[in-house]
This record gives structure tokens, C-alpha cells and sequence, in this order.
């Protein structure tokens, strides 16, 4: 089939990956955005974004659209569904072939691949992802105002964003599997002077109940295998982040957690390209961080083009 050529290819139709197309178009370069999925990333499942500049309340799938059309308004193509089988990066002509046969070629490439939070692969988590079960505290956390809810986890992630959870619920239970904390031991003390701060161990959520949204939970204790259920409003997951980053392992330089090393013009360690969003080595993931990193990115495309 025939190759087409571009001046960028985005992989990874999420926020970074669109806010860096509609930069990159706005300057009339000739932008190819891939996505494996359909355009959005991880906000299309937020049932309402409350924190982003400019919009006092709108569904994650609105605003996903709402960039999707901007980028394509300025002229970025969008290819959704998109399964990538080779990448060449290492040319200064940057190659990418699909499994339908199509090829594209780009003078530059920027990785925004995104990442997913883990999961606990309870019954159900999925089916309730975004209407009572959260993996962002910052995102969510005053959606539950006088609720009682559950942070699952043992880490320091955890333990913060339960203490953070305190300034909205009326009760939090850390729901945790293991006998002994993971979390640093002033993070474990500042969690158990909580008043508003219960916790169960050896524990686990192994499926989530409800109608429309989550109603309560069924705990199983792992040591005897004894199942209760409890009532609750929400659940918070923090057992870990998951770069999407498997199919570039080897391609580019990534640290031990499989997030993509950049330096300050967010350059990986191959000429040309780039990567922006939550696939990088990063402290903050938010829609707006992500945002920010797709604009320097494409910024910084531009520059390199220009050379």
C-alpha cells in the first residue's frame, strides 16, 4: 500500500497526544495521530471532570471529544483502532506500519501512549469504573462529600490519598490485603491518627455490587476465606500505575517501571523523538499535567523541524 509521509506521528489519542496535534496543526505541520482505542484515553471513563481550567463541570467523554475535534479542526488526521505491528525509530526518516497493511513515515515521532492505574480484577471493577469506583483522589474526592468510602492499598500512595480523602468523606476504611503496611512509617503514622481513618488487613474486595452506581462491596479475609459484604458509597484504588508502554520496551529508554526517560524538551534518547503525558517519568498525572507535557512536546517538535 502506499506509504504516506508526515512531519509528526502522535502515538496515543489521549489529552497529551491531542493537545501536542492541535499545536503541531495549528503551525501547519502534517500530523498523524494513532491511537489503539478510541480517542480520549483514560478520561473518557470519568464520569465528570470537575478540575479543569474553563469548565466548571463536564463528562471526561465531552472533553475528549471536544480536543478531538479542535485537533482535527486544524487539520490533524486521527486514525482510532489502530494496531501498530512495527516501529522504526532509530532512522531519521521514523517509519510506522499497521496491521492493515498501511505505512506512514514522519520526520518526528511523539510517544504519548498514556498508561492505565492498576486494577485489583474483582468482579465487576470495570462495570463500576467511574460510578463508584475512582483511581484519583484529586479528581474524585469531592464527589464524595459526607460519604463513607474505601482506599485499597498498603502503599504510601495509598495512605496519603486516604488521609487526603478525610477533607470530603465522613469515614474511610483502608481496605488492605497483606498483615503489615508497605507505606513509610510517618506516612503509617499519620494514617492511624486519623480519627476519620479505620483500617482492615488481611482483606481483600473480591467483587463490587450495585445497580447504576456501587452500593456496597463483598470482603473476603484472606487468611480464612470467610466473604461479608459492606455497604458503602465509593472505592478508591491505589495499588499502582501502569505505563502503557510494553510495545515501545526496547525501542526507547525506560526506567525500571517501564515509564518512557525524557530530558527537559521532553526528547527521548533517540533523535527525533519524543514523548509526552502519563508514559513518562513523571510525579503528577492529571488531565492538565498531561496537557502541558503534550504542548512542550509539540513545541519542541517544531523547534527540531525547523533545524
Amino acid at each position: 500500500m502506499e506509504n504516506k509521509q508526515y512531519d509528526s506521528i502522535i502515538i496515543g489519542a489521549g489529552p497529551a497526544g491531542l493537545t501536542a496535534g492541535i499545536y503541531l496543526s495549528r503551525a501547519k505541520a502534517r500530523v498523524l495521530i494513532l491511537d489503539s482505542g478510541m480517542a480520549g484515553g483514560q478520561i473518557i471513563l470519568t464520569h465528570e471532570v470537575a478540575n479543569y481550567p474553563g469548565f466548571e463541570s463536564i463528562s471526561g467523554y465531552m472533553l475528549a471529544m471536544n480536543m478531538k475535534k479542535q485537533a482535527e479542526k486544524h487539520g490533524c488526521e486521527i486514525k482510532t483502532n489502530a494496531q501498530i505491528i512495527e516501529y522504526d525509530l532509530q532512522a531519521p526518516l521514523k517509519q510506522i506500519k499497521l496491521s492493515n497493511g498501511e505505512s506512514y513515515t514522519a520526520k518526528t515521532v511523539i510517544l504519548a501512549t498514556g498508561g492505565r492505574s492498576r486494577k485489583i480484577g474483582a468482579i465487576k471493577e470495570d462495570d463500576f469504573a467511574g460510578r463508584g469506583i475512582s483511581y484519583c483522589a484529586t479528581c474524585d474526592g469531592d464527589f464524595f462529600q459526607d460519604r463513607e468510602i474505601i482506599v485499597i492499598g498498603g502503599g504510601n500512595s495509598a495512605l496519603e490519598e486516604a488521609v487526603s480523602l478525610t477533607k470530603y468523606a465522613s469515614k474511610v476504611t483502608i481496605v488492605h490485603m497483606l498483615d503489615q503496611w508497605q507505606a513509610f512509617a510517618s506516612a503509617v503514622d499519620e494514617m492511624k491518627e486519623n480519627p476519620k481513618i479505620d483500617y482492615l488487613m488481611n482483606s481483600k474486595i473480591v467483587e463490587f455490587v450495585g445497580q447504576d452506581n456501587l452500593a456496597h462491596v463483598i470482603i473476603e479475609e484472606v487468611a480464612t476465606g470467610k466473604r461479608y459484604a459492606k455497604k458503602i458509597d465509593g472505592v478508591f484504588i491505589f495499588i499502582g500505575y501502569v505505563p502503557n508502554t510494553e510495545e515501545i520496551k526496547g525501542l526507547v529508554e525506560l526506567n525500571q517501571y517501564g515509564e518512557i526517560i525524557v530530558d527537559a524538551h521532553f526528547k527521548t534518547n533517540l533523535e527525533g523523538v519524543y514523548a509526552a503525558g502519563d508514559s513518562i517519568v513523571k510525579r503528577y498525572r492529571q488531565i492538565t499535567t498531561a496537557v502541558s507535557d503534550g504542548t512542550q512536546a509539540a513545541l519542541n517538535v517544531l523547534e527540531y523541524i525547523k533545524q
